[in-house]
Formats: structure tokens, sequence, C-alpha cells
């Protein structure tokens, strides 16, 4: 018996035909209106989208027409009302603003600077204030604040009135000298503005005085000094507390009757000084006043390496080898003490040289060999000896000396 065959109908649908053109992968970071997608096309209505837009179709009513059985718009059907259209927004005023010179919140112009004037001494004189009224504003109406009536011109100023510049800076600059021998100058009555002798140091005055500087002063050259002073026993005064405590040493009735300077004392030469080289509160002997720098730096600096040459009273019993460790082998607070050269001058005098000298340290070497400390004075320092200086009294070092 034969097989029997399903024959299937033929499908009545109508296929309709698919774009198979080859497409191209987006390109990364590029546009969508770049890329080329396939072409759709509508089955219903038989209609092509174009790229990038949504098929629509053809039957569909209108974007105004409403839900309707007939698709007609609102307005065509009777007994309905369309929208009212919306109003146009009114146009925003252009902002104005005020004129150049006048704050936007008070209205007020600002004040013009304060013009100070000087006198031949640099007095200022009282200011002189311009004050303008403020302008009629544009507009009639008052600002939203105004500014109270108390305010004047002088708290409208910008910026303070630049002063003049100091007597001392136009002379040093004038005579080519240095600031300290203006003020010295000026403090010996040697300078002369507009006619007028000023003596007081810090006087401001004005960039066209004339200024004139008598011979005297040109004659006299400054040089920094150094003063050598014989620091007495038991002395409470603390020479490097300030100027001040240097002045109840250092003044002209203290001065040494046979210094062989030949120098005058001017009160000049309290200016600057400082102490170089001190002493402990039960030493006494040389101690050394300078306004020279490289001799400051030389007695205290770091790297000192001066001889100070002290005598010391001793009472006590040396230890045999107690002179040869006080020359060299002895630790202070865990340090090795440098070499020194330790001598004796008498049967209780000892001479001590020292490039070093901490907070009591040879009376702290003393006491390890034996011996207590009842009396010590430096007379050394460097070149420069004490001398026969007096205790109390003070002489200027000699053109011949140098540390």
């Amino acid at each position: 018996m034969p097989r029997s065959i399903l024959k299937l109908p033929r499908n009545t649908v109508t296929t309709h035909p698919v774009d198979r053109s080859p497409t191209r992968k987006p390109i990364r970071g590029g546009s969508k209106a770049t890329t080329r997608w396939p072409q759709k096309v509508d089955r219903d209505n038989r209609v092509p989208a174009s790229a990038g837009q949504r098929p629509q179709r053809t039957d569909a009513p209108d974007k105004g027409a409403e839900d309707s059985p007939t698709g007609a718009r609102v307005a065509d059907q009777p007994g309905k009302t369309a929208r009212p259209a919306q109003a146009a927004q009114p146009a925003r005023p252009a902002k104005s603003y005020p004129p150049r010179g006048i704050a936007r919140s008070t209205g007020v112009r600002a004040a013009p600077p304060v013009r100070v004037a000087q006198d031949a001494v640099g007095e200022p004189l009282p200011a002189m204030l311009e004050s303008r009224p403020p302008p009629a504003p544009a507009d009639p109406t008052p600002p939203a604040t105004a500014m109270p009536e108390a305010a004047t011109a002088g708290d409208r100023q910008r910026g303070l009135a630049k002063e003049p510049p100091r007597l001392s800076k136009l002379v040093s600059q004038l005579a080519l000298c240095s600031r300290r021998e203006a003020d010295e100058w000026i403090e010996n009555g040697w300078v002369t503005v507009d006619g007028v002798v000023v003596t007081r140091l810090g006087a401001r005055v004005s960039p066209k005085a004339k200024i004139e500087i008598t011979n005297a002063a040109s004659q006299h050259q400054t040089a920094s000094v150094t003063i050598v002073f014989n620091k007495p026993i038991g002395d409470a005064a603390a020479p490097d507390a300030g100027l001040a405590a240097i002045a109840t040493l250092i003044r002209p009735d203290t001065h040494w009757a046979e210094d062989g300077t030949c120098r005058r004392f001017q009160a000049s030469h309290l200016r600057g000084l400082a102490v170089a080289g001190k002493l402990d509160t039960e030493e006494h002997g040389m101690l050394v006043f300078t306004q020279d720098g490289s001799a400051a730096r030389r007695l205290t600096g770091g790297g000192a390496r001066l001889e100070n040459e002290y005598h010391l009273r001793v009472q006590g019993e040396l230890s045999p080898d107690g002179l040869q460790l006080l020359r060299h082998g002895l630790s202070l607070d865990n340090v090795r003490l440098e070499r020194a050269q330790v001598s004796w001058l008498s049967e209780q005098q000892l001479r001590f040289v020292v490039h070093e000298n901490r907070k009591r340290q040879i009376q702290r070497q003393c006491e390890l060999v034996g011996l207590q400390v009842t009396d010590i004075k430096r007379v050394r320092i460097g070149g420069v000896s004490l001398g026969k200086l007096p205790p109390g009294q003070w002489r200027y070092l000699r053109p011949d000396e140098r540390f």
C-alpha cells in the first residue's frame, strides 16, 4: 500500500521583502545621525521609515484631534470650545547701573584722598579735607539704603596719606653716609632744614625742603668704638640687660683719666653698644663692649678661639697629679675638656689660659682635684689685656690693639 503524502496549503499571506543591505557598526563617540541603520518598512501601509525616525501610520488622526470616533478636531465638533491660547510673557526690563564712582548700595560718590601738609621739621599740620557733595541721582526716588548723616568725609577716604621721609634718610642720601652717622650729625646740631637747626631724631621733612650740613660734620669721621671695662667684685649690675644697664656703667665720670686714645665721650657711643664675653656673677675683671660686629663675632662666635686668661685664688690641698689633670684629662657632664695652660703664680694663686669657659667650668675643674676657688678674675682676652685699669672704670680700645 503506497504511503499517503500530506500536502499543506500554500501560505496566502504575502511576505514583505526585508532590506538585507549590509549594516555598518556605529562609530564609538559618534553622533546618531552618522550611524546607518537598516531601513524599516511599515507592513500595514507599505511606507518606508526614514533612518532615526519611528514609522507613523498614514491613517492616524492628526495631532490636534482628540480621541473621538471620527477623528475630527475639537474645534470642528459642535458643543465644544477650543482652549484659549496662552498669553505671551512680558519682556524683562534692562538692568540700570549707577555712574562710575558712585556706590550702588548707598549712592554716594567716593571722596578724594586727604592732603596732609608738613612744616619744615616734619610736624604734620591739620589735614584739609575736601568733601564734594554727592551728585543728584538720575532716579528721583531715594535709594533703599541711605548713608547715616553722622558719616564724614574722613570716614569715606580711601587709604592713608603717605608719610614724608625721615631727615636721617635724606641726609644719608645727600652726604653718602650711613644712617647712624646721619643720626649723629642731627643729634650734634650739624644739620639745618630751610635754615632751622633740627636736633630731634626721627623727624620727618618734606622731600622738597632745603637741607644743609655744616663743615664740622664733614670733618668728623665716625668709627665703631670698642670699650674695655673693669668689672668690680660683687657688682650686681647686669651689663647684658640692655642700654639702660650699660649707661649706668659707661659714663663720662667713670672714664679712665689715663686713657691714651684722646677720644672724647659722646652719647652716640652708647648707641648699638653690646656686651661681648660675659662674666659669671662671682667673676670680675675684663669686660668688653663694642659696636663693631666683626669684633663681637670674634669674641662670642661659635668658632671663637681667642685665649682667655684668668687669675684664681684657691685654697685646699691639690692631689699629686692634680695639676696635670687640670691641664688635660678632665671631663664635665660626660664631655672631655680641651687642653688648657695651668701654672702656679704663688702658693695660693693659679693662672688659667683656656679657649672656652662654660658656666663655672674652671671652678668645677678645681673641685675635682681638691681645690676650692675663692676669687676669679679675667685679665686678658686675645691680645688685649686689662692692664692698670682700675675697677669700675673704662677706656677705649687703642688703635694698636686688636682681638
